[in-house]
């Protein structure tokens, strides 16, 4: 019998392959497993999913330590970056998501030298212009890609960006629809861009209509954490 959080699971894959359908596209789920045990994790990756965002370092690294590496797991970094953590972030993720800074660019490329690795970073976007939220403002885009673009050891995927509550209750499709016409404006420019990560619990199916192509879900498949 199976757990109500693995129903869950299931039942956002059955949505997500409908929209998949829909419009023609591969969409990648990242299971945000932060304050989750390995226990729920590991009967997960036996139910065939192998993509997991953290956003605590610490906790992630306990649970990789815990997990098996035949798993064989993509771990993407979803977490605020503190420059002094850098170094373990790149040595334990295969994706970032959350780089908004020149020097946090350059500090992962260095982090990544040393290792010989090549990481995968998506571009955090502040679509709405919060003050409660990291990244980059829009317009800011095109001179930021120009000075990251240098850096031989990241490799920019995509953007990242978590639009505002309320306008994802509202269903205002704005922040939305202009995440998906720069992530579009993008794509031919820079080899690799394949990636618009966007959405979360509350306002995936919304991302899913308005051009995501990777959605970040933890809450709908866990419940509130405690």
């Amino acid at each position: 019998m199976m757990d109500e959080y693995e129903n869950k699971l299931l039942d956002i894959q059955t949505e997500i392959n409908n929209f998949s359908k829909k419009y023609n596209k591969k969409i990648k789920l990242v299971i945000v497993s932060k304050s989750q045990n390995v226990h729920k994790i590991t009967k997960i990756l036996n139910l065939g999913y192998k993509v997991f965002g953290e956003n605590y370092l610490d906790e992630a690294i306990n649970k990789q330590r815990d997990l098996t590496k035949d798993y064989n797991i993509e771990w993407h970094f979803i977490g605020n970056i503190q420059s002094n953590k850098i170094k373990k972030i790149v040595s334990h993720f295969d994706w970032i998501q959350t780089v908004s800074s020149e020097k946090h660019a350059i500090l992962i490329d260095e982090s990544c030298k040393k290792l010989s690795k090549i990481i995968n970073i998506c571009i955090q976007i502040n679509i709405d212009n919060e003050e409660s939220k990291s990244g980059i403002h829009i317009k800011d885009l095109g001179k930021f890609i120009k000075k990251i673009s240098m850096l031989d050891n990241i490799k920019i995927r995509g953007l990242m960006a978590i639009p505002s509550k309320l306008k994802a209750l509202k269903e205002d499709a704005n922040s939305y629809s202009m995440l998906k016409l720069t992530f579009d404006s993008l794509k031919s420019k820079i080899e690799g861009f394949d990636t618009l990560s966007i959405g979360m619990s509350n306002d995936f199916k919304m991302a899913l209509k308005h051009g995501s192509n990777m959605i970040r879900i933890g809450q709908h498949i866990f419940g509130k954490r405690n």
